[in-house]
């Protein structure tokens, strides 16, 4: 088995091994991977995160041993908690954006040669509720992105997922995947700050979440990411004065 790490900000991980495929997700700094396959340089791999696969460029990533593989994997899961910042690898300095996950000392000692100095705050450990919308705000009027996973770029699920991975839960990368975890409640009512709404199409597929805010509110990225109001049929958009979105179910992934 081969090994990898992401070292840079973001790069797209695609459906298909060229650059004109569809980018599915994006992998972010510090996030490892397994390689399950190579070809004309690509390899497909496989997210230690969430297990989501795809095709990334080798000219992105950088190989691991086994035993650099299993000092990083040992990591407490330690995330950037700014906007932007940059880490310092050697003499390189590498700019990265909320979410993407840094190493202590130890392992980039390990790893690198090296240490690794960051200038950001950062965030470890499960979190509350509170702290899982304090984080949301931090991508409000983020643009949508199909696949993306940064401020500058992001999908809904990848937005909910960023949210709640940065505070200590880990979500899968799709919004039907991320319906089957935690626990259904009966009404809106029984929901709180922080958790997660679900919506279906005519067909009955789980196709957009978003975190429920105070007073009927929910963020969620559509277009961007944006607050809008929510009841018991869906997401009601103000400005258009109409339902966007038809509500499924909501989820309490946590107490």
């Amino acid at each position: 088995m081969n090994y990898g790490i992401c070292l840079l900000n973001a790069i797209p991980l695609r459906i298909e091994p060229n650059h004109r495929s569809e980018m599915i997700s994006q992998v972010l700094f510090g996030e490892l991977f397994k390689i399950l396959e190579k070809s004309d340089g690509w390899v497909r791999i496989i997210l230690d995160e969430d297990n989501y696969e795809g095709w990334v460029s080798h000219h992105q990533i950088k190989l691991l041993s086994e035993t650099e593989y299993i000092a990083a994997s040992k990591e407490v899961n330690r995330y950037c908690h700014e906007l932007v910042s940059h880490v310092q690898i050697n003499e390189d300095f590498i700019p990265i954006s909320l979410g993407a996950k840094i190493l202590s000392n130890e392992r980039s000692n390990i790893i690198f040669g090296k240490t690794l100095n960051f200038e950001c705050d950062t965030i470890e450990g499960c979190q509350s509720k509170q702290e899982i919308v304090k984080t949301a705000y931090y991508y409000l009027n983020s643009p949508h992105l199909w696949g993306g996973k940064t401020p500058f770029g992001i999908d809904a699920p990848g937005f909910t997922q960023m949210v709640y991975r940065i505070n200590g839960y880990p979500l899968l990368r799709e919004a039907y995947q991320q319906a089957s975890q935690g626990e259904v409640l009966s009404f809106i009512e029984e929901s709180e700050p922080g958790d997660l709404a679900f919506f279906d199409d005519e067909e009955g597929n789980i196709i957009h979440t978003g975190i429920i805010l105070r007073n009927h509110n929910i963020i969620h990225c559509w277009g961007e990411v944006r607050i809008d109001k929510i009841d018991h049929s869906g997401i009601f958009n103000v400005r258009l004065n109409k339902h966007t979105h038809n509500l499924r179910v909501i989820k309490q992934i946590f107490k």
